[in-house]
C-alpha cells in the first residue's frame, strides 16, 4: 500500500472535511473530534458528492437522496428515499489514514 500526503492537520480543525482527488479517486477527508477519516467522495447509489452533503457529527449526509453513511467506519446509517421509496445503497469504500507529524496521508492501493 502507498501513503500519499494529501494535507496538513491544520487544514482539517474537527468537525470539517475536504475533498481530495487522486488519480482517478475522489476521496472524502474528514476531522471527526480530532480523529481523522478518508472515505469515497461518491454516494454509490447515484454518485453525488459527499463533499457538498451535510456532516453532522460522526455522519456525512448525501446531497441527492438524504442517504447518510458513518464517517467513522464508511457503512450506511440510513438508506435515503425517492418520492418515499427507500434507494438501494452500498457502504462507501474506506481508505486508511496515517498522520506524520502535521501530515496527513491516505493509503491507496
Amino acid at each position: 500500500m502507498e501513503y500519499v500526503k494529501v494535507a496538513q492537520t491544520t487544514e482539517l480543525p474537527p468537525g470539517s472535511k475536504k475533498k481530495i482527488s487522486l488519480g482517478n479517486k475522489d476521496i472524502l477527508l474528514t476531522n471527526f473530534e480530532g480523529t481523522y477519516y478518508a472515505l469515497d467522495n461518491r454516494c454509490p447509489h447515484m454518485g453525488g458528492s459527499l463533499f457538498d452533503g451535510k456532516l453532522e457529527g460522526n455522519h456525512i449526509i448525501c446531497p441527492k437522496h438524504g442517504s447518510v453513511f458513518d464517517v467513522k467506519t464508511g457503512r450506511v446509517v440510513e438508506r435515503g428515499s425517492i418520492l418515499f421509496i427507500k434507494v438501494k445503497v452500498d457502504d462507501l469504500h474506506q481508505y486508511p489514514v496515517k498522520i506524520e507529524g502535521t501530515d496527513l496521508y491516505i493509503g491507496i492501493e
